[in-house]
């Protein structure tokens, strides 16, 4: 293709566009020399709720059922297609959640929160977050370092251990664990249940809880873990419980609150929940499937 082709074909790209944002392109200028000033090709943030909640679908049959059935579900229905193809803003909004996710998984727990909260830090034996993702059984285990500090640090034989992990979102615990702390020790206390030492696990996966209380030897053991973020959904924390967990203990031993963020279940009426739960583990001397046939 000859450039004078090419240059009339940009030319007339840039008329149509220009044209469309309420702007006009001078035929005397130069292809590709437009004034910046004219020229915006720039679409609306596709993140904003106003933008979430917009439907893509050109002309729907029903469009306030559309629009109510968009508002009660974060799936992404109502989106449109050019062609076979997804729209463009729907297209951007995937690239931009999609990067959340990537974010939360690289994201570290802020130290000054755990400072706060009065938390001191160990490690799994995953030693860096590209070991941790490739190795999930490396996630479950403390390292003898971490074993020994625990031994000198923490409470032994409570009633109820309690402590934190990054998991898969360290933005779920900056976003959950202020609000969820203080709900826990409040309500174990009132519950008469005296409560072990907190602490913070880098690089932690649920199955740390058999390493944890084989050191610590509660009745029941807590870990509070961020969740594997979907797509712009990097706030989901959950609390895993276990009766007495050992090492030979699985999933199937263990109870789950799932989906805690402002947003999903509220973190002080998940804290209020965990505590419930802990008294029926308590009082039953089950949890998992075990206290669920009691």
């Amino acid at each position: 293709m000859q450039d004078l082709d090419i240059q009339a074909i940009v030319k007339a790209v840039l008329a149509e566009i220009q044209t469309f944002e309420g702007a006009t392109v001078d035929a005397a200028q130069p292809a590709g020399t437009a004034d910046s000033d004219d020229l915006n090709i720039d679409l609306d943030d596709p993140t904003l709720p106003e933008a979430r909640q917009r439907p893509g679908i050109e002309k729907p049959i029903n469009p306030d059922g559309l629009r109510a059935l968009m508002a009660a579900t974060p799936a992404r229905i109502g989106v449109g297609r050019s062609g076979p193809r997804p729209r463009t803003a729907a297209s951007l909004l995937f690239l931009a959640d999609h990067g959340v996710t990537q974010d939360a998984l690289m994201h570290e727990v802020d130290p000054n929160l755990l400072e706060e909260l009065g938390l001191f830090s160990v490690e799994s034996q995953a030693a860096d977050r590209q070991t941790y993702l490739k190795r999930p059984d490396l996630g479950r285990k403390l390292t003898e370092a971490a074993k020994a500090v625990l031994r000198d640090r923490c409470t032994k034989t409570p009633d109820v251990q309690i402590f934190v992990g990054d998991g898969l979102s360290g933005a779920a615990i900056d976003h959950n664990l202020r609000q969820i702390m203080p709900v826990l020790q409040q309500g174990l206390s009132s519950a008469g249940l005296s409560m072990g030492t907190p602490f913070f696990v880098k690089n932690a996966r649920v199955g740390l809880l058999n390493d944890v209380n084989g050191i610590v030897d509660a009745k029941v053991c807590a870990i509070l873990i961020g969740e594997r973020p979907g797509l712009a959904r990097a706030q989901s924390m959950s609390i895993y419980l276990g009766y007495r967990p050992r090492p030979e203990s699985t999933d199937a031993n263990r109870d789950a609150i799932c989906n805690i963020y402002e947003g999903g279940l509220n973190p002080l009426e998940a804290g209020a929940h965990a505590v419930q739960l802990i008294q029926r583990m308590i009082r039953d001397r089950a949890s998992g499937v075990e206290l669920k046939l009691v």
